[in-house]
Protein backbone atom coordinates (compact mmCIF):
# COMPACT_ATOMS: atom_id res chain seq x y z
CA UNK A 1 0.00 0.00 0.00
CA UNK A 2 2.53 2.20 0.58
CA UNK A 3 4.54 1.35 -2.73
CA UNK A 4 1.41 2.14 -4.25
CA UNK A 5 0.78 5.25 -2.65
CA UNK A 6 4.16 7.09 -3.62
CA UNK A 7 3.89 6.09 -7.17
CA UNK A 8 0.76 7.62 -7.33
CA UNK A 9 1.95 10.78 -5.32
CA UNK A 10 5.29 10.50 -8.05
CA UNK A 11 2.68 10.45 -11.12
CA UNK A 12 1.01 13.68 -10.04
CA UNK A 13 4.14 15.27 -9.13
CA UNK A 14 5.89 14.66 -12.45
CA UNK A 15 2.84 16.11 -14.21
CA UNK A 16 2.80 18.84 -12.50
CA UNK A 17 6.63 19.28 -13.16
CA UNK A 18 6.50 18.69 -17.03
CA UNK A 19 3.47 21.09 -17.29
CA UNK A 20 5.75 23.92 -15.82
CA UNK A 21 8.19 23.15 -18.57
CA UNK A 22 5.66 23.15 -20.94
CA UNK A 23 6.34 25.34 -24.52
CA UNK A 24 4.25 29.14 -24.00
CA UNK A 25 2.05 29.32 -26.92
CA UNK A 26 3.36 32.25 -29.17
CA UNK A 27 2.53 34.07 -32.37
CA UNK A 28 5.28 34.52 -35.60
CA UNK A 29 4.78 38.44 -36.84
CA UNK A 30 6.31 41.75 -37.59
CA UNK A 31 6.34 43.74 -34.61
CA UNK A 32 6.59 47.69 -35.15
CA UNK A 33 8.79 49.48 -33.39
CA UNK A 34 9.43 53.40 -32.57
CA UNK A 35 13.12 55.13 -31.65
CA UNK A 36 12.80 57.33 -28.03
CA UNK A 37 16.05 58.83 -27.73
CA UNK A 38 17.98 55.96 -27.51
CA UNK A 39 15.59 53.08 -26.92
CA UNK A 40 12.92 51.03 -28.66
CA UNK A 41 9.21 51.65 -27.72
CA UNK A 42 6.37 49.32 -28.82
CA UNK A 43 4.37 51.13 -31.35
CA UNK A 44 0.92 51.92 -30.35
CA UNK A 45 -0.13 52.29 -33.79
CA UNK A 46 0.27 50.22 -36.83
CA UNK A 47 2.25 51.25 -39.74
CA UNK A 48 -0.54 52.24 -42.15
CA UNK A 49 -1.75 54.56 -39.70
CA UNK A 50 1.17 55.68 -38.17
CA UNK A 51 2.47 59.21 -39.80
CA UNK A 52 6.76 59.52 -38.88
CA UNK A 53 7.99 62.81 -38.52
CA UNK A 54 10.79 64.30 -40.77
CA UNK A 55 14.22 62.53 -38.81
CA UNK A 56 11.94 59.27 -37.41
CA UNK A 57 13.67 56.35 -36.57
CA UNK A 58 11.58 53.03 -36.92
CA UNK A 59 11.90 49.12 -36.30
CA UNK A 60 10.13 45.78 -37.34
CA UNK A 61 11.37 42.50 -35.88
CA UNK A 62 10.19 39.35 -37.31
CA UNK A 63 9.91 37.08 -34.31
CA UNK A 64 7.92 34.30 -32.07
CA UNK A 65 6.39 36.17 -29.07
CA UNK A 66 3.47 35.97 -26.89
CA UNK A 67 2.41 39.53 -26.66
CA UNK A 68 4.02 43.29 -26.42
CA UNK A 69 5.67 42.40 -23.31
CA UNK A 70 7.51 39.60 -25.01
CA UNK A 71 8.68 41.04 -28.63
CA UNK A 72 11.64 40.91 -28.95
CA UNK A 73 13.47 44.19 -30.07
CA UNK A 74 15.09 45.13 -33.25
CA UNK A 75 19.01 44.40 -32.69
CA UNK A 76 22.16 46.86 -33.65
CA UNK A 77 22.29 50.21 -34.40
CA UNK A 78 19.42 53.03 -34.90
CA UNK A 79 21.08 56.27 -35.36
CA UNK A 80 18.81 58.80 -38.15
CA UNK A 81 22.41 60.23 -39.00
CA UNK A 82 24.21 57.47 -39.90
CA UNK A 83 20.65 55.92 -41.45
CA UNK A 84 20.39 58.44 -43.86
CA UNK A 85 23.38 59.82 -44.06
CA UNK A 86 23.36 59.55 -47.97
CA UNK A 87 19.97 60.35 -48.58
CA UNK A 88 20.07 64.55 -48.03
CA UNK A 89 16.83 66.32 -47.00
CA UNK A 90 14.91 67.35 -49.98
CA UNK A 91 11.94 70.71 -49.91
CA UNK A 92 8.42 68.80 -50.28
CA UNK A 93 9.47 65.34 -48.32
CA UNK A 94 10.85 63.76 -45.26
CA UNK A 95 13.30 61.08 -44.64
CA UNK A 96 12.18 58.10 -42.24
CA UNK A 97 15.35 56.07 -41.10
CA UNK A 98 13.79 52.18 -40.94
CA UNK A 99 15.52 48.73 -39.04
CA UNK A 100 14.45 46.02 -40.38
CA UNK A 101 15.59 43.15 -38.10
CA UNK A 102 14.37 39.71 -40.03
CA UNK A 103 14.83 37.34 -36.37
CA UNK A 104 16.85 34.18 -36.21
CA UNK A 105 16.46 31.04 -37.84
CA UNK A 106 14.59 29.84 -34.61
CA UNK A 107 11.90 32.07 -35.20
CA UNK A 108 11.71 31.30 -38.70
CA UNK A 109 8.96 29.31 -40.31
CA UNK A 110 9.71 25.82 -41.52
CA UNK A 111 11.83 26.00 -44.69
CA UNK A 112 12.89 29.57 -44.56
CA UNK A 113 16.13 31.35 -43.77
CA UNK A 114 15.63 34.99 -42.22
CA UNK A 115 17.52 37.53 -44.62
CA UNK A 116 20.26 39.56 -42.38
CA UNK A 117 19.35 42.16 -40.71
CA UNK A 118 19.44 45.89 -42.88
CA UNK A 119 18.52 49.63 -42.47
CA UNK A 120 16.93 51.98 -44.76
CA UNK A 121 16.22 55.69 -45.49
CA UNK A 122 13.28 56.32 -46.99
CA UNK A 123 12.27 59.62 -48.60
CA UNK A 124 8.58 60.55 -48.96
CA UNK A 125 5.75 62.74 -49.18
CA UNK A 126 5.35 64.74 -45.77
CA UNK A 127 2.11 63.13 -45.38
CA UNK A 128 3.28 59.16 -45.80
CA UNK A 129 2.64 56.54 -43.71
CA UNK A 130 5.31 54.10 -42.31
CA UNK A 131 3.95 51.66 -44.31
CA UNK A 132 4.15 53.87 -47.26
CA UNK A 133 7.86 54.53 -46.36
CA UNK A 134 7.92 50.57 -45.98
CA UNK A 135 7.08 49.95 -49.39
CA UNK A 136 9.33 52.48 -50.91
CA UNK A 137 12.31 50.70 -49.58
CA UNK A 138 11.40 47.27 -48.53
CA UNK A 139 8.68 46.26 -51.10
CA UNK A 140 7.50 43.64 -51.91
CA UNK A 141 5.46 43.61 -48.68
CA UNK A 142 2.45 41.21 -48.19
CA UNK A 143 -0.73 42.08 -45.51
CA UNK A 144 -3.63 39.56 -45.07
CA UNK A 145 -7.11 40.56 -45.38
CA UNK A 146 -7.12 42.35 -41.97
CA UNK A 147 -4.54 44.49 -42.81
CA UNK A 148 -1.83 42.61 -41.10
CA UNK A 149 1.57 43.16 -42.24
CA UNK A 150 2.73 40.20 -43.14
CA UNK A 151 6.25 40.25 -44.59
CA UNK A 152 8.61 42.54 -45.39
CA UNK A 153 10.89 42.25 -48.36
CA UNK A 154 8.81 38.91 -49.04
CA UNK A 155 9.74 37.81 -45.72
CA UNK A 156 8.53 35.32 -44.74
CA UNK A 157 7.22 33.46 -48.47
CA UNK A 158 3.62 32.51 -46.26
CA UNK A 159 1.89 32.37 -42.60
CA UNK A 160 1.14 35.36 -41.12
CA UNK A 161 0.65 35.61 -37.11
CA UNK A 162 0.29 32.16 -36.84
CA UNK A 163 -0.27 30.70 -33.56
CA UNK A 164 3.24 28.17 -32.44
CA UNK A 165 5.11 27.21 -29.86
CA UNK A 166 7.57 29.25 -28.11
CA UNK A 167 11.35 28.31 -28.35
CA UNK A 168 13.07 28.01 -25.01
CA UNK A 169 15.49 31.50 -26.12
CA UNK A 170 14.21 33.77 -22.94
CA UNK A 171 17.94 34.67 -22.21
CA UNK A 172 18.52 35.91 -26.18
CA UNK A 173 14.93 37.89 -25.67
CA UNK A 174 15.79 39.17 -22.14
CA UNK A 175 19.67 40.65 -23.34
CA UNK A 176 17.92 42.12 -26.14
CA UNK A 177 15.17 44.27 -24.26
CA UNK A 178 18.67 45.49 -22.09
CA UNK A 179 16.85 45.92 -18.81
CA UNK A 180 18.50 44.49 -15.93
CA UNK A 181 14.90 43.73 -14.53
CA UNK A 182 14.90 41.11 -17.58
CA UNK A 183 18.13 39.56 -16.25
CA UNK A 184 17.82 39.64 -12.83
CA UNK A 185 14.29 37.90 -13.68
CA UNK A 186 16.19 34.91 -16.22
CA UNK A 187 18.59 34.18 -12.94
CA UNK A 188 16.25 33.16 -11.13
CA UNK A 189 13.53 31.84 -13.04
CA UNK A 190 15.27 30.00 -16.01
CA UNK A 191 18.62 28.89 -14.59
CA UNK A 192 17.82 27.19 -11.31
CA UNK A 193 16.33 23.52 -11.11
CA UNK A 194 12.54 23.23 -11.74
CA UNK A 195 9.68 22.31 -8.67
CA UNK A 196 8.88 19.51 -10.60
CA UNK A 197 12.38 18.32 -10.23
CA UNK A 198 12.79 18.81 -6.67
CA UNK A 199 9.77 17.13 -6.20
CA UNK A 200 10.70 14.07 -7.97
CA UNK A 201 13.90 13.76 -5.71
CA UNK A 202 11.59 14.03 -2.44
CA UNK A 203 9.38 11.34 -4.57
CA UNK A 204 12.62 9.37 -4.99
CA UNK A 205 13.36 9.29 -1.31
CA UNK A 206 9.99 8.58 -0.16
CA UNK A 207 9.75 5.60 -2.45
CA UNK A 208 13.36 4.14 -0.90
CA UNK A 209 12.20 5.01 2.26
CA UNK A 210 9.10 2.53 1.64
CA UNK A 211 11.06 -0.13 0.19
CA UNK A 212 13.76 -0.50 2.92
CA UNK A 213 11.11 -0.24 5.66
CA UNK A 214 9.30 -2.95 3.41
CA UNK A 215 12.59 -5.05 3.21
CA UNK A 216 12.97 -5.10 7.01
CA UNK A 217 9.60 -5.93 7.72
CA UNK A 218 10.08 -9.16 5.25
CA UNK A 219 13.37 -9.83 7.07
CA UNK A 220 12.00 -9.58 11.03
CA UNK A 221 9.01 -11.76 9.90
CA UNK A 222 9.03 -15.37 11.35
Amino acid sequence: MIRRAALLALAGLLLIGSAGQAQATGYRYWSFWDRDGDRWTYATQGPSTARPSDGDVQGFRFAVSEDSDDAAQPRGAADFAAICAKTPARDGSKRVALVLDFGTAADAPSGETPPGRRTACARVSPDATTADALAAVAGPLRYDTDALLCAIAGYPESGCGEQVAQQPEQKEKEKEKGTEEKEEGSASDDDGPSVGLFAGIAIVAVLGAAAAWQARRRGNAP
